[in-house]
């Protein structure tokens, strides 16, 4: 049995509105054992990345630039992934996205499900646990696996977690590969890195003139509420008590 554990990201949530594949990884299980065979590939969507998306997956439009496209990777990603079954996490998003990649470069190919046998581990576990959170992180609190490196989404690192679960949902769980973990790992430190780019803030600390502006105002407020001690004032001295 030959199964792929696939995740994508994109550059926002709607085919409709012409959002593309920026990032594909898939990870080989064949008989419940993880191999040393892998796909992962970033794509440049020649469109721009929504602000939201980006905060997600950490990954800029700048760093996609020299990518290949879709159509450039599109037969060797088939190949990968053919007459596999497909695991994936909420599989009606990606495999909708790799329908429409399809569309876009007008493959003859029109439905991934022509090629491959699709899993929806988010529909499997809702079954499993109906009622209660079923997203990839609460499942791995359920199973006690480790996913406190996935500071950010990246559909290989994802890829990775989901198969610990898959694994973990359907009876047992197996180490990944050396090779796919580590690329896993250096491509999270590399988004880590775009996000801290987009995120760093500068810290601005009040001056004295401003703190004691700010006494004044809270002495003010007291005054003429009759009161000695402000609530600011209170529920500082409470945590500092």
């Amino acid at each position: 049995m030959r199964q792929i554990v696939l995740d994508t990201e994109t550059t926002g949530l709607e085919t409709s509105d012409g959002h593309r594949i920026i990032e594909i990884g898939a990870i080989e299980i064949i008989n419940r054992q993880v191999t040393d065979r892998f796909y992962h590939q970033y794509l440049n969507p020649e469109r721009d990345i929504d602000a939201g998306a980006e905060e997600v997956h950490g990954i800029s439009l700048e760093s996609l630039q020299d990518k290949p496209k879709f159509n450039d990777v599109c037969e060797e990603f088939l190949d990968f992934i053919r007459d596999g079954e497909l695991i994936i996490h909420n599989a009606a998003f990606d495999v909708g996205f790799l329908n429409h990649e399809l569309k876009c470069v007008n493959h003859k190919l029109k439905d991934i499900h022509e090629i491959c046998k699709v899993t929806d581990t988010l529909k499997e576990a809702r079954k499993m646990h109906p009622g209660q959170r079923n997203s990839l992180d609460a499942l791995c609190k359920r199973y006690e696996i480790d996913n406190s490196h996935r500071e950010l989404h990246g559909a290989l690192l994802d890829a990775q977690i989901l198969a610990d679960v898959f694994l973990a949902m359907t009876g047992g769980q197996v180490s990944l590969s050396l090779a796919a973990t580590t690329e896993a790992q250096k491509n999270n430190k590399k988004s880590r890195k775009q996000a801290k780019k987009v995120h760093d803030l500068n810290v601005v600390s009040a001056s004295q003139e401003e703190i004691a502006e700010h006494e004044k105002m809270l002495q003010h407020i007291a005054q003429n509420n009759d009161k000695q001690t402000t609530i600011w004032e209170a529920m500082v001295e409470s945590e500092n008590s």
